[in-house]
């Protein structure tokens, strides 16, 4: 998208991407941890509300234009600093790989936790996630 754009309006969406993305994660009770260029790592003290965050951000980015991916798996997490890291991280990073556009991918680990949330979930399949041992389910979220 950024060649599409150009350099300038480019800069421009990822500005209004990152002031959006720390209001709809603060709006959620989550810590915006960092910007990764053209996406976010943020995390959540509960899987419903980081759920409910990427619903709520992927249909706010889509109005700006711009096609939102997000994965999310609830895990153990090491604080580095600002930053967090650990296998958890790495899972999160590797089901938002699987992603189509305008997409938020969930672990079974986060729809088990959910369950009677009111969210609504749809088996995506199985898959293998790249360093992770072992196949994992993936389910897509909706409002």
């Amino acid at each position: 998208m950024a060649v599409e754009v150009g350099d300038h309006r480019w800069h421009e969406l990822l500005d209004r991407h990152d002031r959006l993305a720390k209001q709809t994660v603060e709006k959620h009770r989550g810590n915006f941890v960092k910007s990764t260029g053209d996406g976010i790592l943020a995390t959540f003290d509960g899987p419903g509300r980081a759920v409910r965050c990427a619903l709520a951000f992927g249909a706010a980015a889509q109005q700006m234009g711009l096609p939102l991916r997000a994965g999310l798996h609830t895990g153990e997490i090491e604080v580095r600093g600002q930053d967090v890291g650990g296998i958890a991280v790495h899972a999160a990073a590797r089901v938002m790989a699987q992603c189509g556009a305008n997409e938020v991918l969930v672990s079974r680990v986060v729809t088990d936790l959910v369950a009677g949330a009111g969210l609504q979930f749809t088996e995506r399949g199985a898959f293998d996630l790249k360093g992770i041992p072992g196949q994992w389910d993936l389910f897509a979220a909706a409002q």
